[in-house]
């Protein structure tokens, strides 16, 4: 029976063998999505998201809406450059914010809320600068909780706020980063 044992053996090796071969033919048609260069041998990823000018996000002044939306520009700039220099635009991206709170988790006792969301909903609009042609359109949101310590500590709740809003202005600049890498890795 020793020949049901080899057999076997080199039944396995034979299908490792032709897994591994196939893995080599195949590790020429997949491209880094963040590589220098693509395959072709145009600009990498990086280099056409650098590309992109994010615009002034309209907010009424003084407000909190116009810090939201200062931070997000802030945010997106830096995910599409890395903080390098940005070469000449090829892209425009509009962007429209709303946001608001939500109480989640009210005290029965003195009616005030333990537990708030801030709510984000975004925008946004890519536009070729050439030819004026909206190649990207999409919305996404992030909802982010913060606790409410109470009235004796108004200070940790406004941070509180303002730490939720810093997190949900990062969740949507990478989700709209991830959105445009796909458009400039896949052209879709």
């Amino acid at each position: 029976m020793w020949w049901h044992e080899r057999r076997a053996a080199m039944t396995r090796i034979a299908g490792l063998a032709l897994t591994l071969a196939v893995a080599g033919l195949l590790a020429g048609c997949f491209e880094p999505l963040y590589g220098e260069r693509t395959l072709s041998g145009g600009p990498g990823l990086r280099q056409r998201l650098s590309s992109v000018d994010v615009k002034q996000i309209s907010a009424p002044s003084g407000t909190p809406a116009a810090r939201i939306a200062v931070e997000l520009r802030n945010a997106l700039i830096f995910d599409l450059t890395g903080g390098s220099e940005t070469p000449r635009s090829t892209h425009r991206l509009d962007v429209q914010v709303s946001s608001g709170t939500q109480q989640v988790i009210v005290d029965i006792t003195t009616a005030r809320p333990d537990v708030e969301q801030y709510n984000i909903n975004v925008s946004y609009t890519l536009t070729e600068i050439a030819t004026g042609k909206s190649v990207v359109t999409g919305q996404t949101f992030a909802r982010v909780s913060y606790d409410n310590p109470g009235q004796q500590q108004r200070f940790a709740r406004s941070r509180g706020q303002r730490d939720a809003e810093d997190r949900a202005v990062k969740v949507v600049s990478d989700s709209i980063r991830s959105r445009l890498a796909s458009y400039f890795s896949a052209g879709t």
